[in-house]
């Protein structure tokens, strides 16, 4: 059980990482070209930091409620679903409450990575409950 644990573990930080840097390069040079002269109240890495920290975490509680008892990953992934949303707002909050003039390029800059560390998060999380209904 601690062997499969670690092991999905240390496959999913690894996919993890590198999806990370990759989508962080192209968001980079995206912003690099277009967006030159746009100041943002978010730099750009902490978003990033923020999205694969929160996406890492969920993905470990998941995980480690898999190993321990099948049964009640679903509800683990919801409630884990839900305090990454409370988190997001914690997140954001500054920028929402902020005397910023145009928040839009700040928003739309985290939510479109937000999406993207989503749509990663549960294509990671189908597969591991995939594997289980196939064996």
């Amino acid at each position: 059980m601690i062997s499969t644990f670690q092991s999905r573990q240390i496959s999913f930080l690894t996919q993890s990482f590198l999806f990370a840097i990759v989508i962080f390069c192209s968001h980079s040079y995206l912003l690099f070209y277009f967006a030159t002269y746009t100041v943002f109240f978010f730099p750009i890495w902490h978003i990033y930091l923020f999205n694969l920290l929160a996406t890492v975490l969920l993905y470990t509680i998941v995980n480690y409620k898999y190993s321990k008892d099948k049964t009640t990953v679903f509800n683990t992934f919801m409630l884990s679903t839900l305090l990454k949303m409370v988190l997001v707002i914690v997140f954001l909050l500054p920028l929402l409450i902020g005397e910023i003039k145009d928040k839009k390029p700040d928003v739309f800059n985290f939510f479109i990575t937000y999406f993207l560390f989503l749509i990663f998060e549960v294509y990671s999380i189908v597969k591991l409950l995939q594997n289980n209904v196939s064996k």
